[in-house]
């Protein structure tokens, strides 16, 4: 018993010590940036912030927002559950509002997820359906990223042949991790793998699915690609769209990596970025600046969203909330990709 009880403690110690690693790392990074080089960077970022970049975010983020939600309703439909493609945009820019407000970047995706659930009167289901969408939006992304790096010059455009190597391989053992079909009940893993195979191939790779999954996460793509091209240019940066466009993919992959907020990485690979192509350190740091301030604004119809939910709430007295899945807390630590 005493073992046990040291084990799930140690567990314990080690997830607490992981929550407080991310978003330790993402503000060192940006510690390192400002002792590198300075405020001004991040000053000339704020300042550079217009009324024009800002419309254009907004209409932007209509468009991936909307893509978004579309494939989230696809996935869910695929998983067996209802999805209106208005409540979901809407639930969709209150998670975007969430992720880039609170540390971690995928508390607005658990509590969408949590209240598609409590909706649809199963919570692990809407969970799921969640992060096979987020994860479909996330593989398209590496594939576009993939896709261009090999033929626009980058900084990492002499490694892409590996990496598109790599990513076949990766999708050749997906594929046949779909096809084979496990015996059902010798063990959980065999139960567990045979439930995340049937639910890939209903709700990702159904021939009705995939086609508009893969549209909309290339659209979602594109979108955020043309809001950091118009971050860069508002800085001032003159190079060509088609570097800009390799830059600018490279920075959405950072996405991925623990975040607060979404600031961190971002800033900290666009300063690489930017410094191994030829563009400046202080160029990079001072578009990331500019990006996230266009993607904040443009996330605030999420704030109203949660408003509108408030005052419902207030007006209609208080509700039962259901208790929260025992793994939750592990589903928001494992996941630190930015929406794609």
């Amino acid at each position: 018993m005493t073992t046990a009880v040291g084990t799930g403690r140690s567990t314990t110690s080690r997830r607490a010590v992981w929550w407080w690693a991310r978003p330790a790392a993402a503000a060192g990074t940006l510690a390192v940036l400002v002792w590198q080089l300075g405020t001004s960077p991040f000053l000339d970022g704020v300042r550079a912030v217009d009324g024009g970049a800002l419309a254009a975010a907004c209409g932007l983020a209509v468009l991936t927002t909307v893509c978004c939600a579309w494939r989230w309703r696809i996935v869910a439909q695929g998983l067996g559950i209802d999805l209106s493609l208005g409540p979901a945009v809407a639930a969709y820019y209150r998670s975007l509002f969430l992720n880039v407000t609170l540390p971690g970047g995928v508390v607005g995706d658990v509590h969408r997820g949590i209240s598609h659930g409590r909706d649809t009167s199963d919570v692990g289901r809407g969970l799921r359906a969640v992060a096979w969408e987020r994860s479909a939006g996330q593989v398209v992304q590496v594939v576009v990223t993939v896709a261009v790096l090999l033929v626009v010059p980058s900084p990492v455009q002499a490694t892409m042949p590996l990496v598109a190597l790599a990513l076949l391989a990766a999708a050749a053992g997906v594929a046949l991790a779909v096809r084979v079909r496990p015996a059902v009940g010798r063990s959980r893993w065999a139960r567990l793998r045979g439930a995340a195979a049937r639910e890939l191939r209903d709700g990702l790779l159904a021939r009705r699915a995939w086609p508009a999954i893969a549209l909309a996460s290339a659209l979602v793509v594109a979108g955020h690609a043309v809001t950091f091209l118009i971050a860069a240019r508002t800085v001032g940066a003159t190079a060509p769209s088609s570097q800009l466009l390799a830059l600018a993919l490279l920075v959405l992959l950072a996405g991925a990596l623990p975040n607060i907020g979404g600031w961190g990485p971002r800033e900290g690979v666009t300063a690489w970025a930017f410094a191994a192509a030829g563009l400046g350190a202080s160029a990079g740091v001072a578009t990331a600046v500019v990006y996230g301030v266009m993607v904040f604004v443009a996330s605030l119809p999420g704030a109203a969203v949660l408003l509108v939910a408030w005052v419902r709430r207030s007006r209609s007295g208080p509700s039962l909330e259901w208790p929260l899945p025992a793994r939750l807390g592990v589903l928001a630590r494992r996941d630190g990709a930015a929406d794609a």
